[in-house]
C-alpha cells in the first residue's frame, strides 16, 4: 500500500513539474514544430528576414576539396541563387520561380538551361528564407510525426515533411534545443546516378541577427556511413541588400555556338530533333569545334533525365571526335545511366586507350558492376 502511494505521488509531481498554470503541450508534429520556431528566434524575427547571405564556404565532396568561396543567397519570396555574377560567373544556379543553370565556361561555351527534373528539384526546394516549417500548410506541404529517434548520437523528433510535388524528407528536430540537426532523404547522385538514401547533419549552430542558422553541414550515406559532402560557411549576413536581377539568369547577346548549344538542349525530349540540328550546324560550320559544348548539353540531357537523346547526341558527338578520350568518356556515361554496362565498359576502356591514366574513366570504370 506505501508502494503503491508512493508511486501515485511521484506520477504527480512529475506530471505536475510544469511552472504554475502551464498545460503540458502534446508532442504532435505541430506543437514540435512550434517549438523549432521559437528556438530559432521566433516567427517575429524569421518573417523580419528579407536577405540571407551563405557566404566564404569551403566544400568538399567525397573527401576532396571542390570549393573554398562557396556562395548561397535567399531573397524574398522564393528568390534562390548558387554562386555570385561577379565572383564566380563560370557556373550559377538557382529559382526565380522556375529553375536554370548557367554556364559561363569561354566565349562559345556560355549558354543558360531552364532545367526540370532532379536538377529542378535541387534548385526549388529550400528556397524559402524561414526555412521548410513556418506557413508549412500554405505552401502546399504535409507534416507527420514518425516517432523519436538517433541522429549523429542525439536524441530527435523525427518529422516526416511532404513537399507539394510530392518530395519527402525526415527532419530530425533535437528533443532538447528543438534545433533541426538532420535532414535525411532519398535521391540521385549528381541528378542521374543511383538512388542514395543520405543525412545531412547540421552543427555549429549561431545566432545572425537574432535567427539561429547552422554553419557546418555533412552529407552521410546512411548504408555505409560514408561522408559524401561537407560545407563549412565563412559568414552568414542577413537583410543586405541584393539585386533581383542577380536570381535570373544572365541576358546576352548569344553567338551561333551559344544560340546552337540552347536549341540542343531546347529540343530535348525529341532525338530526331536533336540529331537534326546537331547535323545541320556541323555542316553549316566545319570550322567550330563543338565536342566540350555538346558533351556539356549531353551532361545536362542525362540530368534532366532524356537519356535516350543524351546517348544519341553523344554517340554522334564520339563518331565526330574518335581520339578524344573526353568524347568517349561522356558517351560511356551516358550508357552507364541507361545501366548498358558492356557499352559503358567498352567507351571508358576506349577512353583509357586514348588518354593512359583518364581519371574519370578510371574511376566511372571501377565503379561499374
Amino acid at each position: 500500500m506505501v508502494r503503491t502511494l508512493f508511486v501515485a505521488l511521484l506520477a504527480l509531481i512529475v506530471g505536475t513539474s510544469s511552472p504554475a498554470g502551464a498545460q503540458r503541450v502534446p508532442m504532435n508534429a505541430d506543437a514540435i514544430i512550434a517549438r523549432h520556431i521559437q528556438a530559432r528566434g521566433g516567427e517575429s524575427a524569421l518573417r523580419a528576414l528579407r536577405t540571407v547571405v551563405y557566404d566564404d564556404g569551403a566544400y568538399s565532396e567525397n573527401g576532396q576539396v571542390e570549393d573554398t568561396h562557396a556562395v548561397m543567397m535567399l531573397m524574398r519570396p522564393y528568390y534562390k541563387l548558387v554562386g555570385h555574377p561577379q565572383r564566380s560567373p563560370q557556373f550559377l544556379e538557382g529559382y526565380d520561380g522556375a529553375a536554370w543553370e548557367w554556364y559561363g565556361l569561354s566565349s562559345d561555351l556560355t549558354f543558360n538551361l531552364r532545367t526540370v527534373g532532379a536538377a529542378s528539384e535541387a534548385s526549388r526546394h529550400y528556397a524559402e528564407i524561414e526555412g521548410p516549417f513556418l506557413d508549412y500548410a500554405a505552401k502546399g506541404s504535409r507534416v507527420e510525426l514518425i516517432g523519436t529517434a538517433s541522429s549523429g548520437g542525439r536524441r530527435a523528433y523525427q518529422v516526416r515533411l511532404t513537399m507539394m510535388d510530392g518530395y519527402v524528407t525526415d527532419q530530425f528536430i533535437d528533443t532538447q534545443t528543438f534545433m533541426i540537426i538532420a535532414s535525411r532523404h532519398t535521391a540521385e547522385i549528381h541528378a542521374f546516378g543511383e538512388a542514395v538514401t543520405s543525412e545531412t547533419r547540421f552543427s555549429d549552430f549561431r545566432r545572425v541577427a537574432g535567427v539561429m542558422f547552422p554553419f557546418v553541414s555533412s552529407e552521410v550515406e546512411i548504408a555505409t556511413g560514408r561522408e559524401l559532402g561537407a560545407m563549412r560557411w565563412g559568414r552568414i549576413d542577413v537583410n543586405v541588400d541584393i539585386p533581383v536581377a542577380w536570381f535570373s539568369p544572365p541576358v546576352f547577346e548569344h553567338t551561333p555556338m551559344q544560340a546552337f548549344l540552347e536549341q540542343i538542349y531546347s529540343e530535348r525530349t525529341d532525338t530526331q530533333a536533336v540529331l537534326w540540328t546537331y547535323h545541320n550546324f556541323r555542316r553549316v560550320h566545319p570550322e567550330l569545334d563543338t565536342r566540350s559544348g555538346i558533351q556539356t548539353i549531353g551532361y545536362n540531357l542525362l540530368k534532366m533525365g532524356n537519356v535516350e537523346q543524351a546517348i544519341a547526341l553523344l554517340d554522334r558527338n564520339a563518331a565526330d571526335y574518335p581520339q578524344n578520350a573526353d568524347a568517349a568518356f561522356n558517351l560511356g556515361r551516358a550508357y552507364a545511366t541507361a545501366h548498358r554496362n558492356a557499352d559503358a565498359r567498352r567507351e571508358f576502356q576506349r577512353a583509357l586507350q586514348l588518354q593512359p591514366g583518364h581519371e574519370r574513366a578510371t574511376r566511372a570504370l571501377a565503379a561499374l558492376p
